[in-house]
């Protein structure tokens, strides 16, 4: 893939996630609307998600009529050779109680792995982007990674699933990852989080459960800003995941949270 294509493909999916943004920002802070439970009762969706969903796949479809669309609500449509990966609202639970933490992620892969990707912050009107060979950037100014050496004064993200089971054994890893830490966050969106890793906002970020429209475009973000994205192999019942640090801690952080 030429770097006029990724810059192309890069600038779809920025459009893409502007049109959900779109639908989005009318939306938060007013009663909700549609909402719906999914895998458990806190695991939610509404009218929003939807309506964002549509305006991204309007979009893509308009300008990239060939290629396949993998949506967190739609699921897969099309065949192409490359295929976007949407998460329409990732942070659906804040959205609909009114906190201002939310994004929405596009990002285009082919056989090889995440060609483009955009996370972008509707209330903040921040962009996060990257390509595969390109530099990442917040609203078009280049980001960098943490570049921490000590995992003691480690600022490091993570998220929780959502059944109560799963929240028991992750709530078994914050207890051995916090005393080894600077401190932890959970802001419940794991583009965001990964961009902000990105920007250097975090040092490290760790999660188990994510879907791949949750991560594509925040893990090349992370990429190409210097960070080391390693996957978080599923043990027992705990499923995969994701662990993102500067290589100087993330052996370290991956033997914390993978025991």
């Amino acid at each position: 893939m030429a770097e006029a294509d990724e810059h192309e493909l890069l600038v779809v999916a920025r459009d893409a996630a502007q049109a959900a943004a779109n639908e989005l920002l009318p939306r938060f802070g007013r009663a909700a609307e549609g909402v719906r439970s999914k895998s458990t009762p806190t695991d939610l969706a509404s009218d929003a998600d939807v309506a964002a969903e549509a305006a991204i796949r309007e979009a893509l479809e308009a300008r990239r009529p060939h290629d396949a669309i993998l949506g967190e609500e739609g699921g897969e449509t099309g065949e192409g050779e490359l295929r976007w990966l949407v998460d329409p609202l990732d942070g659906t639970v804040n959205f609909l109680f009114g906190i201002p933490a939310f994004a929405v992620s596009v990002a285009c892969e082919d056989a090889s792995g995440t060609i483009a990707g955009v996370v972008l912050d509707p209330v903040r009107d921040e962009c996060f982007a990257a390509t595969r060979s390109g530099e990442s950037t917040l609203n078009g100014e280049a980001v960098h990674g943490s570049a921490r050496s000590e995992l003691d004064t480690a600022m490091v993200a993570t998220g929780f699933g959502y059944d109560t089971a799963m929240r028991e054994r992750q709530a078994a890893v914050v207890s051995r990852v916090l005393p080894r830490v600077r401190d932890i966050r959970r802001f419940g969106a794991a583009a965001l989080d990964l961009a902000w890793c990105g920007a250097g906002r975090f040092d490290a970020y760790y999660e188990r459960g994510v879907h791949a429209w949750d991560v594509a475009a925040g893990a090349l973000v992370c990429r190409r800003a210097g960070l080391e994205v390693r996957d978080l192999p599923a043990a027992g019942e705990d499923p995969a995941g994701l662990v993102v640090a500067p290589a100087a801690i993330l052996d370290q952080l991956l033997a914390l949270v993978a025991e």
